[in-house]
């Protein structure tokens, strides 16, 4: 933005301001300035003189960048790109998979080498699909999308921006920023909130930041009240110990219409609740939101991101990270890009392995030891404090609880952290819901003054992941019991529908009948029936002149080659059949013998009939000793060769042994299973409505092919 529209848009400001102004009044507007307080707190030793000594720094670019695909609240991106891809600085990577996710932009130009789970900044310690590139250090910037008046946007768009820039907030859990500026809560926003609290010991990225890039995260508070349709206070806190970055900031937002509101230091009034609380008076409910009380409350690091994503189309690829410690032989902040191997910091910054107690991401209170020094960094990665033993030493073994009650008067929620930690040990979840277990921020204020040394936040930690973990279990049964619930009223409604087809149809028949006899007995009904009666016997005896002697035995010969394939038929489905249905088919074969018998002796019938000489030969043809259609005698018929292939099979069958009938019942299966399978393929692709008793039958095939299966295991265990 140019500083002209700058100015105007400021003297907009300044006008809503005076409007503002004029319906709160002066006393009211007052009294809103004014600082509160909130339950509880500590004053642990801020330690952050150590990292404040010198400017925003960097770090050489590392030879490899692992970004990690679930660096933000909500589900994880899909990645857009493949192995060996060349990528650009800024470029999409992996796009936001629902509305709670986010973007990821390539944080350097280089090659896709590896797209597989890697370590990710998490007390577990879990691993996580990432994408590794290799950096070319040539730093290639991809195309980008400024916008120099971001006012000739509307807020929708802006929020586009903000969305495919993959901005989420950067001073806890790292929410999508577009959702939240779009609270879609019902309630109207009437406060802005940015958070340049920070509050944690160590940690100075937020204060370092406002000292050097006031102006641009002033940028973003604007940006960001215009989203929000200009509520009516926009309030930047920052604590009193602070005053070189609370100097800037008044310094930047000298002519506009946000507050800086400075009050006193306590842990953990950096907290979203707290801060409300402090800069309001508000509460925000038991498990509910800012947003529920018309507010909206960002971190200082996201207003500067939400800036360079506007005005310079940049996303989100790199953050400010404060690195300190006794262990290291350099203490300051750096401006990091996502993906950097931790490692890698500490390289940079003279780290003593035979010094350093553990590396921990966050502060002293809130943050967790490092299991792997090659985790990367992510966007919410705001400090890497390495100390010594004599600086952090290690906590001594915890002891028994003796009731003191402290952790409840230090308490920023107002929660009973000694019953918390009793039901959080018996795994009683109701009673932990109902102790509002989900409210407690994790502060760590509990365990700092516990004077039985008991963790308590990481009993916290585990049974809110156990609840969590319960509440996902019963989502999926209860889906899975609807779905269920689902098809059976389906199928009992297509069973009515069927049952009310079938009775239809037998209503129609049975007036058709009682139609017929009523009709029957009228004198011209009988008069029909006869005269249908000549006729039938006048067409028999046309037919029967007809029916030539070289006719009949054509149609012999048909009736035979019927018969004989109708054996083969059966005789596979017999060698194919579990031991179950062969009687049965075994009895539909002999039925089918039977008629080939039949069928021969008509033959040989037709044949006599049509050349008297042939009498002997129809003879063998009867007896099954000549080829009906011209073969040699010699030749055996198909039918008798599968007559015979039959009563091999069967013989070979009541030879074998238990184990031996169980692997071809398997084989049996198998065949039977693929037959199916491929039946159940042409059905779904010609949208056979029988697809449901397709699918139905295969289950059952493979059902009894597990449990065959499953017999013949237990039989080779028993051996």
């Amino acid at each position: 933005m140019s500083p002209e529209q700058l100015k105007s848009s400021r003297e907009s400001a300044e006008e809503r301001r005076s409007a503002r102004e004029a319906r709160l009044g002066a006393r009211e507007q007052e009294r809103a300035l004014e600082p509160n307080d909130f339950p509880g707190g500590v004053h642990p030793p801020e330690n952050k003189h150590q990292s404040t000594g010198e400017p925003i720094g960097s770090v050489p670019l590392a030879e490899q960048l692992v970004v990690s695909l679930s660096q933000h609240a909500g589900t994880m991106a899909i990645p857009v790109v493949k192995l060996g891809d060349q990528v650009l600085k800024g470029q999409l990577i992996a796009e936001a998979d629902g509305l709670v996710s986010c973007n990821v932009h390539a944080p350097s130009s280089g090659t896709v080498v590896a797209i597989e789970p890697a370590p990710l900044p998490h007390p577990s310690g879990m691993e996580v699909d990432a994408i590794t590139i290799r950096t070319d250090g040539e730093e290639r910037w991809c195309e980008l999308a400024p916008c120099e008046d971001f006012r000739k946007l509307a807020p929708v768009e802006l929020l586009e921006r903000i969305r495919g820039c993959g901005i989420a907030g950067m001073g806890g859990a790292g929410f999508p920023t577009s959702v939240k500026l779009d609270p879609h809560s019902g309630t109207e926003i009437d406060t802005l909130i940015i958070n340049g609290t920070e509050c944690e010991p160590y940690i100075t990225a937020d204060d370092m930041l406002m000292r050097e890039r006031a102006q641009e995260i002033i940028a973003g508070v604007e940006i960001m009240a215009y989203i929000l349709d200009e509520p009516e206070r926009v309030l930047i806190g920052i604590e009193d110990n602070k005053p070189e970055a609370i100097e800037a900031m008044r310094s930047a937002a000298e002519g506009t219409r946000f507050d800086i509101v400075v009050f006193p230091t306590k842990y953990p009034s950096g907290g979203e609740k707290q801060l409300i609380q402090i800069l309001t008076g508000r509460e925000v409910p038991n498990q509910g939101l800012p947003a529920n009380v018309g507010i909206v409350c960002q971190n200082t690091g996201t207003a500067r991101a939400v800036y360079r994503a506007v005005r310079f189309g940049e996303p989100l690829i790199s953050r400010i990270t404060t690195v300190v410690g006794e262990a290291l032989e350099r203490n300051r902040n750096i401006e990091v890009p996502v993906g950097t191997p931790i490692s890698h910091i500490l390289k940079h910054h003279g780290a003593h392995h035979g010094l350093m107690q553990r590396v921990i991401v966050g502060g002293p209170m809130m943050g967790f030891t490092l299991r792997d020094e090659d985790t990367p960094v992510t966007k919410t990665t705001n400090c890497l404090l390495v100390p010594t033993e004599k600086e952090l030493p290690p906590p001594p073994p915890a002891q028994a609880c003796i009731r003191c009650g402290f952790c409840a008067e230090v308490c920023p929620a107002s929660l009973l952290p000694q019953q918390l930690y009793w039901y959080a040990r018996a795994d009683d979840r109701d009673k932990l819901q109902a102790y509002n277990l989900f409210d407690c921020i994790e502060c760590g204020a509990c365990s700092y003054v516990c004077p039985s040394s008991i963790p308590l936040v990481q009993y916290y930690r585990a049974a809110k992941g156990d609840i969590r973990i319960a509440e996902e279990e019963k989502e999926k049964s209860d889906r899975a019991r609807e779905r269920f619930e689902f098809r059976k009223l389906r199928l009992e409604k297509a069973e009515k529908e069927k049952e009310a087809k079938r009775r239809a149809r037998r209503e129609a028949a049975e007036l058709a009948r009682q139609q017929r006899e009523q009709q029957a007995g009228s004198p011209e009904a009988q008069a029909a029936k006869e005269e249908s009666d000549v006729v039938a016997a006048a067409l028999a005896r046309v037919k029967a002149k007809q029916s030539s002697p070289e006719q009949q035995l054509a149609r012999a010969q048909r009736t035979l080659t019927s018969a004989e394939h109708r054996v083969e038929r059966l005789q596979k489905k017999l060698d194919e059949a579990e031991e179950s249905q062969r009687d049965q088919l075994a009895a539909q074969l002999k039925e089918a013998e039977r008629r080939l018998q039949e069928a021969r002796r008509k033959l040989a019938e037709a044949q006599a009939q049509a050349t008297p000489s042939a009498a002997g030969d129809a003879a063998d043809v009867q007896s099954g000793t000549a080829a009906p259609s011209g073969e040699e005698p010699a030749q055996k018929s198909r039918a008798q060769e599968a007559i015979e292939k039959a009563k091999a099979a069967a013989a070979a069958r009541a030879e074998m042994n238990p184990a031996e009938k169980l692997a071809a019942e398997i084989e049996a299966l198998r065949a039977r299973v693929a037959k199916a399978e491929a039946r159940l393929q042409k059905a779904r692709d010609e949208d056979d409505k029988n697809v449901d008793a397709f699918a139905t039958a295969l289950e059952k095939m493979q059902m009894k092919l597990e449990e065959k299966m499953r017999q013949q295991r237990d039989q080779g265990g028993e051996r």
